[in-house]
This record gives structure tokens, C-alpha cells and sequence, in this order.
């Protein structure tokens, strides 16, 4: 029943296709957070180098070893000599050096620190490698076809790409399931240290576009300028990715083109029934009704010149026999825009409901026998 209504969910009505946007790197899309919609994309399948885009990945195992319990924000990391070694961004670890996985994060998503993603990955997996297996899997797991990860950093290795689509998905799985994340993500400036080291977010957008909440720059001489760029505004998040940007500015007004698109053209409304829906009777069941209820979360993704007259149909099941499972079909909720059917939502039980035994059946019978009297 969730993987139905997370289907009606996706389901994006639209009344014209989208507007041409003038975005000029070669890859990219656009995706809203809850429903995965994607709302705009330019050969977001080519297999592209990432750079340091791919600390997405590495940020989002590290976020799921700390919910498994296998880490801690206060876990103390030490830095081994492989993790020190690594070159372009980091923020110069010293082998033995200790840190906390919280700082370590805070230094991957801020200042992209290749030394402390490696360091995190060696924590959670014993070796950078074993930790590469891990990436590799979940990228799996997540749908990531276009995507093979060589290293936990992004720097670059022979046959070390993904997708902008790619992005996106590891981009919302991150974003959507570990909303923590934005204590660091979010973060302009902050220090190290002690204040001994100062940490200034690669990310432009943090500082210069309104709703901003992440999520990771990358950039090499063969990747050129890479981002996972995630905003939100009036309770909808999106995810803007480039790839191979021509420049760092084209690639934050890329970004910016894209996020203002979709919220300027889209919104994201939480629908509730809009009157208390009736019980629906049971035969033979321990009670006598059972209460429909919309699963909760449900969410549509409209365009805003239709979302702002949306209509609600209730339908039932005059009845129903028990036994009822809680989550069993009861009706339908059907929202409508004009003459137009936008989504129809399962409404389903919110409770059990037992078949009734012959000693209940009997016992029920002679009550209401004794209260005839």
C-alpha cells in the first residue's frame, strides 16, 4: 500500500511541458525532494566525471552508520597516514591527528576535505577500498546505473563516473532521510580546531540564494565545475544538478536557473480530507464500523496555477465482512482541479477488526435478547 500511494504521489499533473531554460552545461536536472519528480533534465544519463560531488555518497553512509549506531557524532577518528596523503581540498591532517566525526563532517561538506572523507570512510569500512565496495552497493541498491565509484573522494580515477541522474538520486536519499545533514551542509563559515582553522563554504549558493541547503560542490581539471545543489521554500525542496560546468559562476547561475524554475512554477500540496470521513460498516466483525484514514505523508506535486483550486471527492465501500487488516482498501479520495482528476488516494483502514466467534455471537445476541426485555 506505501509503494502504491508513493506511486499516486510521484504522479505530477501537468497542463503544458516544460518552459526551455537556458542552462548551458552539457548535463543536468531537476528533481523535488518527497516525490523524486523530475522536472527538468538535459542528458542526465551521460557518464560524467563527478569530483568531489561523489562525498554525497560518502556523506550519506557516514549518515547511516551514525543512525545505525555504528558511529557517533563524538566518535573520536584517528587519522592514518593514507588519509593524510590525499591531495587537492583538504584541511591538513596530520597522521594521529584526532578528530570527532562531527568536525570531520563538517569539514567534508563545507570545505570538501578529501583527508577527512577518507578518514571517515576507513572508520566505518577498516580501508578506503572496502569502503569504495560499500559505495558501490548502495548506489545499487538506490538505482544508480550509471554510476561506478573508484575512491571515497571524488579525485580522479580512470573510470570514476556517475550521472546528473545518478546525483539526484544519492542527493535525495541523503536530503530526504537524514535531514540532519543541513546542521553542516548550511553552514558560511565556521572554524576548526579551536578556532586555529577557518572552514568558508565552497558552496556559493549558501550564502547568495535565498532557501539554500546544500549540498556538495566538485570540480577538477577533467570534471571541470560539478554540483548537487538543494533549496527549499514554502515546504518544497528541490535538487538542482550540473555536471561538467564550463565555469564556477556558470555553474552556481546554472543551479540558480534551475532551482528558480521550479519554484516559481511548481508547488508541493499535503493533502488531508477535508471533512471527517465517515465510518464504514463491518459484518461479523468485534465492532460494529471501521475508521478510513489517508496514509499519512501524502503529498502532490502540481503545477501552482492548478494547485491553488484543488476539489476533494470522498468514495466508500458501503460495507465490508471482517476479519479487517488495518491498511485494508476502504474507498478512494479523489482531488480534482477544474474538471480535471489530479490523483486518487487509497483510503484505508486505520484499525483491525477481528471476525467475531460464536461464543462473542452469542453472548451478543442474548444482551440484546435481555435489553428487548
Amino acid at each position: 500500500m506505501k509503494k502504491l500511494i508513493a506511486l499516486l504521489c510521484a504522479v505530477l499533473v501537468l497542463g503544458t511541458s516544460a518552459r526551455a531554460l537556458d542552462v548551458s552545461a552539457p548535463s543536468a536536472l531537476l528533481m523535488e525532494k518527497e516525490t523524486g519528480t523530475i522536472l527538468f533534465s538535459k542528458d542526465e544519463h551521460a557518464k560524467l566525471e563527478p569530483a568531489s560531488v561523489t562525498k554525497v555518497m560518502t556523506i550519506l553512509l557516514t549518515m547511516e552508520a551514525i543512525d545505525s549506531g555504528q558511529l557517533s557524532y563524538d566518535t573520536m577518528i584517528t587519522a592514518s597516514a593514507h588519509a593524510c596523503s590525499m591531495g587537492g581540498s583538504q584541511i591538513w591532517l596530520k597522521e594521529n591527528e584526532q578528530m570527532t566525526v562531527s568536525d570531520m563532517l563538517k569539514a567534508v561538506c563545507v570545505v570538501s576535505a578529501n583527508d577527512c572523507a577518507v578518514a571517515l570512510a576507513e572508520q566505518i569500512a577498516g580501508s578506503e577500498e572496502a569502503f569504495v565496495e560499500r559505495m558501490n552497493q548502495r548506489a545499487k541498491e538506490l538505482g544508480m546505473e550509471d554510476t561506478t565509484f573508484k575512491n571515497a573522494t571524488g579525485l580522479p580515477a580512470e573510470g570514476h563516473v556517475t550521472s546528473a541522474y545518478d546525483i539526484a538520486l544519492m542527493s535525495r536519499e541523503l536530503v530526504l532521510n537524514h535531514p540532519d545533514i543541513r546542521q553542516y551542509t548550511t553552514i558560511w563559515m565556521d572554524t576548526l580546531r579551536g578556532g586555529a582553522s577557518s572552514l568558508v563554504n565552497t558552496n556559493k549558493l549558501i550564502r547568495f540564494y535565498e532557501g539554500a541547503t546544500g549540498l556538495k560542490t566538485g570540480s577538477t581539471d577533467s570534471a571541470l565545475y560539478c554540483l548537487s545543489a538543494t533549496a527549499e521554500r514554502d515546504g518544497m525542496e528541490l535538487i538542482a544538478v550540473i555536471m561538467k560546468g564550463a565555469t564556477s559562476p556558470r555553474r552556481f547561475e546554472d543551479a540558480k536557473t534551475l532551482l528558480s524554475y521550479g519554484f516559481s512554477t511548481y508547488a508541493l500540496k499535503r493533502i488531508t480530507p477535508e471533512s471527517a470521513l465517515p465510518p464504514v460498516p463491518v459484518k461479523l466483525g468485534t465492532q460494529a464500523t471501521v475508521q478510513p484514514v489517508l496514509e499519512k505523508g501524502t503529498a502532490l506535486l502540481l503545477e501552482k496555477s492548478r494547485a491553488g483550486q484543488l476539489a476533494q471527492s470522498v468514495t466508500l465501500t458501503p460495507q465490508v465482512e471482517a476479519p479487517v487488516a488495518k491498511g485494508d482498501p476502504l474507498g478512494t479520495l479523489t482531488v480534482t482541479s477544474g474538471e480535471d482528476v489530479v490523483a486518487e488516494l487509497p483510503l484505508v483502514a486505520g484499525e483491525e477488526v477481528p471476525r467475531i466467534t460464536y461464543g462473542q455471537m452469542l453472548r451478543r445476541v442474548l444482551r440484546m435478547a435481555f435489553l428487548a426485555e
